[in-house]
């Protein structure tokens, strides 16, 4: 009986710290993950700051992702609007 108990003691010593660090380890990939694609406050902020109508319908309507897609398109569009302006005031 006592052989039993200092095997399985030493099983556990070796597997629970295995466990711990596998666990550790899928979890840090899955926190990179969301981290990713994981929205910025600052993001948030500018758009309910910003927002148009189509914006927070899209908010209410499907989450903060879409919303947040729409503004930077619009955003995106303002920019190329004003990069083109830029250029043929140069010429």
């Amino acid at each position: 009986m006592s052989e039993d108990w200092v095997t399985m003691t030493a099983w556990f010593v070796i597997v629970v710290p295995l466990v711990i660090m596998f666990f550790t380890l899928f979890m840090e990939r899955v926190e990179a993950r969301l981290r990713h694609g994981a929205v910025q406050e600052n993001e948030v902020e500018e758009l309910l700051e910003n927002a148009r109508p189509d914006e927070v319908r899209a908010l209410f309507r499907q989450g903060i992702g879409r919303a947040l897609e729409l503004f930077q398109l619009r955003r995106v569009g303002r920019a190329g609007r004003l990069r083109t302006r830029r250029s043929r005031d140069r010429s």
